[in-house]
């Protein structure tokens, strides 16, 4: 097993010679669960340099909190290399809490995985590095991969003008986290390196165990922190937003009910609303303005387009024309093909882009990411804003 895995552990590593693995430093993010562990325990055995960093950004109990504080510096003290903590939790309150519980009050469905990607976990670790001056890399435990761009990317694609670095699937589809990482820049991905890139998630279970890690048996944390944190996000929103009684109204006009806060609604859901007709509804939009919550039939879920702001290209340069991409606008999702065509202001600037997807699609939902690969190559994503009927 072991010489199996030799050629795929650390591939994203291979452009970087083993003296300078053994000159330069690398700062491992350690959650307290198996896969940053196992990073930072491959990297040693491959002669880098490694000391651990974790960010503390809630009180708790959860991977985030006090238990990973706690496992990974026992991981550290294993390892036989230094831990550092940072008190990361004045910044995760504002760019995660604040915003996810502002996006829930303005009728979105908010992804704070990737709010906190963008704004704490890698801005930390990236800030960090830059002000010790001792690190050149950054590791952390995500199943995604970095490419340096090769001629060969070139000539495959010339519809795009790619970056120096690309973001790729994980190799692991099942466990591919790098919908989550549309947000990083090209400055973080110059110095990312992804340990687990090319393994799948039974590989790394089994290395653990070889390698004898603490945490090789730990289960899987939830995806998202809140959750774990707060024991569900029905449970953050209660704590975080006062409850607001509105009405639910069918989207021919007929008032069917009452709720006690769009925050409780999510496009596309069917539980829990509390409502009677002689078939099933579903949320198909929220109206922040007038706190009405709009349910429909099925089949009045689909939607041919949607609108796409704050958009992050990440291995190409922003496109100035339009481009045929894979869209995935839900982590579990499938990709869909489709058009990406920017959308100009008054001012001639590209501000935003109109999805149009070759296939409807169903519960599109403003505040969620919409994604953009082509094959195996993550282009850039942004949010959804809003979107429009077939």
């Amino acid at each position: 097993m072991l010489k199996t895995l030799k050629d795929k552990k650390l591939e994203n590593c291979s452009s970087i010679n083993n003296k300078s693995k053994k000159q330069q430093k690398i700062i491992v993010g350690l959650s307290g669960g198996v896969d940053s562990s196992l990073s930072a325990a491959l990297l040693i055995e491959d002669g880098w340099k490694v000391e651990g960093l974790t960010l503390w950004l809630m009180k708790g109990e959860g991977s985030c909190c006090s238990e990973g504080l706690v496992d990974a510096a026992g991981l550290c003290e294993d390892l036989g290399i230094n831990h550092n903590i940072l008190d990361s939790r004045e910044i995760f309150e504002r760019e995660v809490v604040k915003k996810t519980t502002e996006g829930y009050e303005s009728g979105f469905t908010p992804l704070p995985c990737s709010m906190c990607n963008k704004n704490v976990k890698f801005e930390e670790m990236l800030n960090f590095v830059i002000k010790q001056k001792e690190f050149t890399y950054i590791a952390t435990g995500h199943y995604a991969r970095v490419q340096k761009v090769s001629s060969e990317n070139i000539k495959n694609s010339e519809n795009f003008q790619f970056n120096d670095f690309l973001l790729l699937r994980g190799a692991d589809r099942n466990k591919d986290q790098s919908y989550f990482l549309y947000s990083l820049s090209q400055e973080v991905l110059s110095r990312l390196i992804l340990p687990l890139g090319n393994l799948k998630k039974e590989e790394t279970r089994k290395e653990a165990l070889r390698l004898g890690l603490r945490t090789a048996k730990k289960p899987e944390s939830q995806d998202l922190c809140l959750v774990e944190h707060y024991g569900s996000m029905q449970k953050f929103i209660d704590n975080h937003i006062e409850p607001k009684e509105g009405k639910i109204k069918h989207i021919n006009g007929e008032i069917l009910g009452t709720h006690n806060g769009i925050q409780h609604f999510t496009i596309g859901q069917r539980k829990g609303l509390g409502i009677a007709w002689p078939e099933p509804l579903y949320v198909e939009s929220l109206d922040k303005q007038k706190n009405i919550v709009y349910v429909a039939n099925k089949n009045d879920l689909f939607k041919r387009e949607a609108i796409i702001k704050n958009v992050n290209w990440v291995s190409i340069e922003e496109p100035l024309k339009e481009i045929e991409v894979e869209a995935q606008i839900r982590y579990r999702s499938e990709p869909v093909k489709g058009i990406l065509v920017p959308v100009k202001n008054e001012d001639n600037m590209t501000k935003k882009f109109k999805l149009i997807f070759e296939d409807n699609q169903s519960s599109i939902t403003p505040g969620q990411a919409a994604v953009f690969y082509k094959d195996e190559i993550l282009l850039g994503g942004g949010l959804i804003c809003e979107f429009s009927k077939i």
